[in-house]
């Protein structure tokens, strides 16, 4: 039988830059087996699979796959798939409301479709989940993580943690951008601490207050490497920007409306570019947007 698929790069506004995706658009009547090793033979950070919803007052349900596991929710994926799917006929309907809504193992995702006049350009997502924070790690282990010295772990905001929208992450604030550029993964560091609270990645990144732009967006510089999941670094990491930006919101008491946007994928040679958007109620960040433009790169089937 032959399936359709379809890639884009997703949170750029250029072919080979932010992070690739690949979507088959036909997964019903594949087992887990099969997703999982289609997920390896794509070999990206992650695959999605669009399968008919449960309600049919929904989009669709969504599997996301790395090369090694499912994950319950994933933030390129969500805005990579919304994208492409407002690109085929049988969406169309759902694109011309402007938003869809996937059934995923973290709960529903509703996914707005940005545009450029009539055109689709990109997707912004809502993250399933209000944040939870879990285990809090000391900066010597988790500048070993990263293959740094403990004082480029920054204490100011927070200490190194695992939070999390729908997929936790250990996140790390570092002291500076050349911390930043600095840090690679220590796979030994990580097989000791990670899994840890269903986190088995670690998202690093310093806040450029000096660069902060005339429309008032905080900024951030970020790297997230997963090793442990065959992942040593991913371009864009929209679940742990989220995760992040909806941290860093509650720590500050929470403005009503705060606008973020992050850099990551710049020291591997694939810019990409996070706009998030933090919404709070009663000083607790109530509601977390991440979304970003996409390219589209790639079509074609497999016989399976």
């Amino acid at each position: 039988m032959k399936r359709r698929y379809v890639t884009a790069d997703v949170f750029t506004d250029r072919m080979f830059g932010g992070n690739p995706l690949a979507v088959v658009l036909d997964a019903e009547g594949l087992t887990t087996a099969q997703m999982q090793a289609i997920a390896l033979e794509f070999n990206y950070s992650e695959t999605t699979f669009v399968l008919p919803p449960r309600d049919s007052a929904h989009t669709a349900e969504v599997r996301i796959f790395t090369p090694r596991t499912e994950v319950p929710f994933a933030g390129h994926p969500n805005v990579g798939t919304a994208f492409l799917l407002a690109r085929e006929s049988g969406f169309s309907a759902a694109a011309l409301g402007g938003e869809f809504v996937f059934e995923e193992a973290a709960g529903l995702v509703p996914v707005r479709l940005l545009r450029d006049g009539a055109v689709v350009a990109g997707a912004e997502l809502r993250a399933p989940e209000s944040l939870s924070r879990r285990t809090v790690i000391s900066r010597e282990v988790a500048a070993a993580c990263l293959s740094l010295d403990p004082p480029d772990i920054a204490m100011q905001a927070h200490a190194p943690q695992i939070v999390s929208v729908g997929l936790p992450f250990l996140v790390v604030e570092l002291a500076s951008r050349d911390a930043l550029r600095r840090s690679k993964p220590n796979i030994a560091a990580h097989s000791g601490l990670l899994p840890l609270d269903g986190a088995d990645a670690v998202f690093a990144y310093w806040p450029a207050h000096e660069a902060a732009p005339a429309s008032g967006e905080t900024v951030l510089h970020a790297r997230m490497y997963s090793p442990l999941d065959g992942i040593v670094e991913d371009p864009a990491t929209g679940s742990a920007c989220a995760a992040t930006i909806a941290l860093l919101a509650a720590l500050d008491g929470g403005l009503a409306e705060r606008a973020w946007r992050i850099h990551q994928g710049v020291d591997m040679g694939r810019p990409s570019l996070l706009l998030g958007r933090t919404l709070a109620r009663a000083g607790a960040p109530a509601e977390t947007y991440i979304g970003g433009r996409c390219v589209p790169v790639l079509e074609g089937t497999f016989a399976l």
